[in-house]
């Protein structure tokens, strides 16, 4: 495994993020601890979560599967650096109730001392927030973060689905707080889907944040969909089917597909390694299913694109280029 800094701090991290939406939903627990085993074995270090990931009356759901985990050997909450994230309502009940959402003070605080009590962990190395939220000033939300970094409770906070302004906004106010700010974006980032090289990436790396890619495959868009549908297997699904309805991206994605056939390469393993070539990301986070979608992430690591095979992508899958230019003359 190879490892890089998370954007401006001194934190030490693989290359590849260990997303683990699909636990509980999807993976059951002894099937999510097999993942984490083989995750951590092959030099993971990097595991990304959310509160709210087990979804509707499972919420929480996943982040316990990863306390349960912990729990087995006191050894691995050593090695792994552990992030999770608040925004999303968390009322037990189920439904909307105020002051459990969002990035209020109150609520920040209440949502770490769950997440620590389902992770069974006594800090959060990166707490991140998941969403804008429109409604509570920022020096709110930076006094509540600095009072559970001198808690130890937690080290860094980071930011997700932030546009550009969000990051210069939010660094520019604990700058004047005397607070760290944010030290990373988790975005929507992918071949597909390049709208974050316009601003949020440009932001990132002028704050000094490191960038983590969501979706890298575009909900499978980019992990050989039009081969498996030919051969019968699993069909799109999800961002990839609503992408597949347009004739324009189907044959983007045929040349894609096309182009890494000619030259041996694996879809998903080649989107992977594209994103690990692309300017200020630290690492793509793979949410795999199981043990062996695991092993083919893992081997985009190594996968070195050539010159010529980056201009081809580049071909099928035009970036927006640098703002303003991309809108302006």
């Amino acid at each position: 495994m190879k490892y890089t800094q998370l954007g401006r701090t001194g934190l030490k991290v693989s290359r590849l993020v260990l997303g683990t939406m699909n636990f509980g939903p999807q993976t059951d627990e002894a099937d999510s601890h097999t993942i984490m085993d083989a995750a951590l074995g092959a030099g993971i270090n990097f595991f990304d979560t959310a509160n709210v990931y087990g979804w509707g009356e499972n919420k929480g759901r996943t982040e316990e599967i990863i306390g349960s985990w912990f729990a087995n050997d006191g050894d691995r909450r050593d090695k792994v650096v552990l992030a999770t994230k608040v925004y999303a309502n968390m009322a037990a009940d189920g439904e909307p109730w105020p002051n459990h959402d969002r990035l209020s003070a109150l609520n920040i605080r209440r949502a770490v001392e769950a997440s620590l009590k389902r992770l069974r962990t006594d800090y959060i190395d990166l707490y991140q927030f998941h969403h804008v939220d429109r409604h509570t000033p920022v020096e709110e939300i930076w006094q509540a973060i600095d009072v559970l970094i001198q808690q130890g409770k937690i080290l860094y906070a980071g930011s997700s689905n932030f546009p550009g302004w969000k990051i210069a906004q939010t660094n520019e106010t604990a700058r004047r707080l005397g607070s760290y700010g944010l030290v990373s974006e988790q975005c929507l980032y992918n071949l597909a889907e390049r709208r974050a090289e316009m601003e949020v990436i440009p932001a990132a790396q002028e704050y000094g944040l490191g960038v983590i890619p969501w979706s890298p495959l575009h909900g499978g868009l980019l992990g050989g969909v039009l081969k498996k549908e030919s051969e019968g297997a699993r069909r799109a699904s999800g961002r990839s089917a609503d992408a597949l309805a347009s004739t324009a991206v189907r044959a983007q994605v045929q040349a894609y597909e096309d182009l890494l056939d000619k030259h041996g390469l694996e879809p998903g393993e080649a989107a992977l390694a594209w994103l690990l070539t692309r300017p200020g990301v630290t690492g793509p986070i793979v949410g795999p299913r199981t043990a062996d979608q695991l092993a083919s992430a893992l081997r985009a690591v190594e996968l070195e694109l050539s010159d010529d095979m980056l201009s081809g992508l580049d071909e099928i899958f035009p970036g927006p280029g640098p703002a303003p230019e991309a809108f302006a003359w």
